[in-house]
């Protein structure tokens, strides 16, 4: 099978081709990275990487400027056209293809669901964020961007080309640059639940994050259905307090010392992020994964936490986390 993988260099593109190389599928990867070891493109505009796509299986666009940056207007014009340019452009090469894909996954994010505690979000009943009275309004930005992405992946002429929102939560994994890293760090410092620890923290194993993938191009053909939005998490989103403590347990730490919201303020602004990546209540369910038969190796962040962390102790990591990626 032939997988091509736009911004297929970060962290979750470089699973996905460690993972299908191992069954021996072929993967092309384009980036804007010239020391990459890809096909150039800058991800605006068409040129020879669209041949590509002529005569591939799959493509999986991946493609976005990091969020773990402070959101200054340079950066949300850099975050906002990193997406919706990108997924413009391939949705021409894909129109253009004399032999399209069979399946267009793109990347979104559960970050578009509503900030909310009361009820969990599934693709059916969810609710879509950026009316919350609780929420911040400058939280509205994620939610505008999540919506403009997949404006474009909706707008695009594909009629050959399946497509799926790929919708993912926190891919946790024991590779370095990621998410769990992020979060071992802050466990390790000793660093106990962030605001007051109510928000929900979705997540879901990177082997499952595989596995989903993998199935969702599996079932074309099968179930016409496995389209639009699906939302790629593990089953069971915990409250930040309970989700960290989990991770203390597996990893044997005992220290827990609250982050305040203007603790967390003030270390957001030192370290160039966003508190809404900690902050956001992100209560997210697989349900269209779970009603068309997919299962989980994963399906509980203690199960997966302690996975993790035996992982982690076994390998040698000494990178610095590349990016927070929550949405």
């Amino acid at each position: 099978m032939k997988i091509v993988i736009p911004g297929g260099t970060g962290h979750l593109g470089t699973i996905l081709t460690s993972a299908f190389r191992r069954r021996g599928d072929e993967v092309v990867l384009l980036s804007r990275n010239v020391e990459a070891p890809a096909r150039m493109w800058d991800g605006r505009t068409l040129g020879d990487w669209a041949d590509a796509l002529d005569g591939a299986d799959v493509v999986i666009n991946l493609a976005g400027r990091s969020v773990d940056c402070r959101y200054g207007q340079k950066e949300k014009e850099e975050i906002l056209r990193s997406r919706v340019d990108s997924t413009r452009v391939v949705g021409e090469a894909i129109a253009r293809a004399k032999h399209p894909p069979r399946l267009w996954l793109q990347a979104s994010t559960a970050t578009i669901y509503s900030h909310r505690y009361d009820a969990p979000n599934d693709e059916r009943t969810g609710i879509i964020g950026g009316n919350e009275p609780d929420a911040p309004p400058e939280w509205n930005f994620s939610i505008d961007v999540a919506k403009a992405w997949e404006r474009a992946l909706d707008e695009a002429r594909t009629p050959i080309t399946r497509k799926v929102k790929m919708r993912t939560a926190m891919v946790m994994s024991a590779e370095s640059g990621g998410a769990f890293q992020a979060l071992l760090r802050h466990v390790r410092l000793g660093f106990g639940r962030f605001g007051d620890g109510r928000q929900y923290m979705s997540w879901i194993h990177e082997r499952d994050f595989f596995r989903a993938i993998r199935w969702l191009i599996e079932n074309d053909g099968i179930d016409n259905d496995v389209e639009g939005a699906v939302n790629l998490a593990a089953p069971e989103p915990l409250p930040c307090e309970e989700f960290l403590r989990e991770l203390r347990e597996a990893w044997g730490s005992t220290l827990a010392v609250p982050v305040s919201g203007i603790v967390l303020q003030i270390g957001a602004t030192l370290a160039r992020t966003e508190p809404e990546l900690v902050l956001k209540s992100r209560r997210v369910m697989p349900g269209r994964l779970m009603e068309l038969g997919f299962g989980f190796d994963f399906t509980t962040w203690h199960d997966a936490a302690r996975d993790l962390s035996a992982r982690w102790r076994g390998g040698v990591v000494t990178a610095e986390p590349q990016s927070f990626p929550l949405w």
